[in-house]
C-alpha cells in the first residue's frame, strides 16, 4: 500500500495527461454535505452530489504515477486512480466512513469462498463484463494478472504477496515461462471460476486480494511486459486514447463496453487532465483558484496553502482535514547502520517537535507511538522507546551521546538521508533531523529523488542504499487492509524484502519477528492475531529499527466545481472513482 502503503520541486516539464477519466476520519464543524458547504464536510458525507455528465475534470501530481499498469503500482493514490480504467475480483465500496473499508465485489459475484482449512479461496466471475474492445473477461485472464506478479523484473513497484503466498513451486512468472499451465498457484476449472492456492492458511485473503490492481485482467495476448503500461486493456469506465507516454501524457476517453450497473463507479467527466510534474506550491495555486479540481497524491496542501485556507472563512468551508490513516515514519536501515546503539542514538537525537511541524502540526497530525496507526482493528498504543511522542521534545542530547559511546562512535558518524524531492514537508523533515542529530556528531547528507522513482529505485533498493550509505530516509505507509497483517507484514518480514520497490526498508531479519509471523498463519482467531501484531510492532520499535513519526492528517481542499467528493478512508483521500465537474 502500500506506499502504500500504504509514497518536489519538478518545475520542469508540466506534462499533461488528457484523461477521459485513480484512514479515519470526523465529523463536520457545519453543513450536511449535501450542497458542499461545510468545513470536514466531506469526510462523512457526500459532497455535491450529481450524476451530470460532461466537464473536463483536472487532475495532478506533483511527480508521475508509479505506473499506469494495474499489477505493477503500490502508491495509495494510484490504486485510488486505477480504479477509473481497471476492474479488479473485488475491490472497495464507494461509499464514505467505514462502509468503504469492506472488500466488496466487483468482477467476482460475491466475496472468495475459503476452504475449511482456509488454504483454497474460490471466486466466480460475473458473466458478460468486457474488456475495451468488447471481448468477454475470462477466468484465465485474472490468473496471467496474477501471474504475472511473480515476475518482479518486469513487474517491480506492485506488492508482493501473491510470489509469497501462492503455492506456485519455483514459478518464475509467464516471461519466462509462456505456458500459463505451469502456473499452479491459481487455476480455472472453468471459464468463470477463478481458485487460489495458498502454501498456508491465511482467513484475510479477501482482504488482500481486494486491497490491489492486482486481479486487474490482462488478456494474455495483450501484454507486453514492462510496456504494457503504455496502454492497459480496459475493464473499466474510461479507457486509453492512445498511449500513455511517462513524463508526457496520454488521453481517457469513455468506455463504452464498461458496464454501467458498476456500483462502484461513475462515468460522468467527458475527460480528465492529468498534469504529472507540477511543483506543489504551484499545484496548490491552482488548486485554490480551481484550475485544478484534485490534487492526485491525496496527502494535503503544502505549508503556504494551508495557511491560506485556514485564515480564509469561505476557502476553509471547502476543506477537509481528516485523520488520513497514513503514518509518516523513518525507517532505520539495519545493514548500513548495523549497531543496535547507533540506532538509538539516531532516535534519541531525534528532534519529534520539528517533524511534527513539517507535516503541519495539530492540522497534519498527531505524534505516533505505535508503528501502526489508530484506525488498525486491534491495534495497542505501544511505548516509547528512545524518544518520546510529546509536542516540544527536542530530543535527548545526553542519551544521544551515551548511546553513541555504546556503539564504539563517541564522534558520531556520517550517513545518507533521503526523502522525496517533490515534497516540501518531507525536505522539511530532512533538514530538521540533519540539524538535530548533528548536535551529537550524527552528519547526514540529504538527497531528495522523486517520489514516483523513490521506492523503486531509490530508497526501496537495498543495492542503492547499500552503495550510497543511505541510513535514513523519509517514508509513509498506509495499511493495505485494516490489520496488523495488511499494515506490518510488508515493512518487517525478512520474506518481503525485494531487490526492487522493498517496503521492509528497514532490512529487517529478525528470527523473532519472523517467527511470530509463521505462528499469525496458524491463528484463526483475529484477537490472537491482533497479540502477535502488536509483539511485531513493540520488537519493531523496540530495536530501534524505525523512528515514529506522525499519524497523518491531511488538509485537503474541494473547489465548488467538483461533484460526488468525499473522504475514502480506505485509500486516505477523497475517492476518485466516482468524481463529477461542473
Amino acid at each position: 500500500m502500500r506506499v502504500r502503503p500504504k509514497l518536489m520541486a519538478l518545475s520542469s516539464g508540466l506534462v499533461a495527461l488528457s484523461l477521459g477519466l485513480a484512514a479515519c476520519g470526523g465529523g463536520g464543524d457545519d453543513g450536511d454535505g449535501g450542497d458542499g458547504a461545510g468545513y470536514n464536510a466531506a469526510i462523512e458525507n457526500i459532497v455535491n452530489p450529481s450524476d451530470k455528465k460532461g466537464g473536463t475534470l483536472r487532475m495532478a501530481i506533483s511527480s508521475d504515477i508509479d505506473s499506469t499498469d494495474p499489477g505493477n503500482m503500490y502508491y495509495a493514490w494510484s490504486t485510488n486512480f486505477v480504479r477509473l480504467y481497471s476492474r479488479m475480483l473485488l475491490t472497495y465500496p464507494a461509499k464514505p466512513g467505514d462502509e468503504g473499508r469492506k472488500p466488496a465485489p466487483d468482477l467476482a459475484e460475491d466475496l472468495g469462498t475459503p476452504s475449511d482449512d482456509y488454504k483454497t479461496w474460490t471466486y466466480k466471475l460475473k458473466r458478460g463484463q468486457k474488456y475495451e474492445d468488447g471481448t468477454e473477461i475470462k477466468a484465465a485472464d485474472i490468473k496471467y494478472a496474477v501471474a504475472r506478479t511473480f515476475d518482479r523484473s518486469v513487474l517491480r513497484s506492485g506488492p508482493s504477496y501473491f510470489a509469497d503466498m501462492l503455492d506456485a513451486g519455483d514459478y518464475k512468472g509467464p516471461y519466462k515461462d509462456k505456458n500459463l499451465d505451469n502456473f499452479k498457484g491459481v487455476t480455472t476449472p472453468d471459464d468463470y471460476t477463478v481458485v487460489f492456492h495458498l502454501k498456508r492458511p491465511f482467513p484475510e485473503f479477501n482482504e488482500l486480494v481486494n486491497f490491489s490492481g492486482q486481479t486487474a485482467p490482462v488478456p494474455q495476448d495483450k501484454d507486453k511486459g514492462e510496456r504494457y503500461g503504455l496502454h492497459p486493456v480496459s475493464s473499466g469506465p474510461y479507457k486509453w486514447e492512445g498511449d500513455y507516454t511517462p513524463g508526457k501524457g496520454g488521453t481517457l476517453v469513455p468506455n463504452d463496453q464498461w458496464d454501467p450497473s458498476d456500483p462502484h463507479r461513475k462515468q460522468l467527466p467527458a475527460k480528465i487532465e492529468m498534469i504529472a510534474g507540477l511543483n506543489a506550491e504551484e499545484l496548490d495555486n491552482q488548486l485554490l483558484k480551481g484550475d485544478i479540481h484534485v490534487d492526485l497524491a491525496g496527502s494535503g496542501v503544502q505549508d503556504n496553502a494551508r495557511k491560506t485556507i485556514l485564515t480564509d472563512d469561505k476557502l476553509k468551508e471547502q476543506a477537509d482535514n481528516p485523520v488520513g490513516g497514513f503514518h509518516w515514519y523513518l525507517p532505520i536501515n539495519s545493514e548500513v547502520v548495523p549497531n543496535v546503539e547507533c540506532r538509538k542514538a539516531m532516535i534519541w537525537a531525534a528532534d519529534r517537535d520539528a517533524i511534527w511541524r513539517a507535516y503541519g502540526g495539530d492540522v497534519g497530525g498527531d505524534l505516533a507511538t505505535s508503528i501502526m496507526p489508530p484506525d488498525v482493528d486491534g491495534r495497542e498504543k505501544g511505548t516509547d522507546y528512545y524518544t518520546k511522542a510529546e509536542k516540544g521534545y527536542k530530543g535527548d542530547v545526553n542519551k544521544a551521546k551515551e548511546a553513541l559511546q555504546a556503539c564504539g562512535k563517541p564522534e558520531g558518524f556520517e550517513v545518507t538521508m533521503l526523502y522525496r524531492s517533490d515534497r516540501p514537508k518531507e525536505q522539511a523533515v530532512a533538514v530538521a533531523l540533519q540539524q538535530s542529530m548533528g548536535r551529537v556528531g550524527i552528519k547526514l547528507n540529504l538527497k531528495g529523488y522523486p517520489a514516483n522513482t523513490y521506492v523503486t529505485d531509490q530508497f526501496g533498493s537495498p543495492e542503492f542504499n547499500k552503495k550510497n550509505n543511505v541510513a535514513i530516509g523519509t517514508f509513509g505507509w498506509l495499511s493495505d487492509w485494516p490489520t496488523g497483517y495488511g499494515y506490518l507484514w510488508a515493512l518487517t518480514s525478512s520474506d518481503a524484502i525485494l531487490p526492487a520497490g522493498n517496503i521492509n526498508i528497514s532490512m529487517m531479519k529478525d528470527k523473532q519477528i519472523d517467527d511470530w509471523w509463521d505462528q499469525a498463519y496458524e491463528t484463526e482467531d483475529p484477537a490472537e492475531r491482533a497479540k502477535l501484531y502488536n509483539q511485531i510492532d513493540d520488537r519493531f520499535r523496540s530495536e530501534a529499527y524505525v523512528l515514529p513519526g506522525v499519524y497523518a492528517k491531511s488538509l485537503m481542499f474541494r473547489p465548488d466545481s467538483l461533484k460526488n467528493v468525499f473522504f475514502h478512508k480506505a485509500f486516505g483521500m477523497y475517492n476518485y472513482s466516482t468524481l463529477g465537474v461542473e
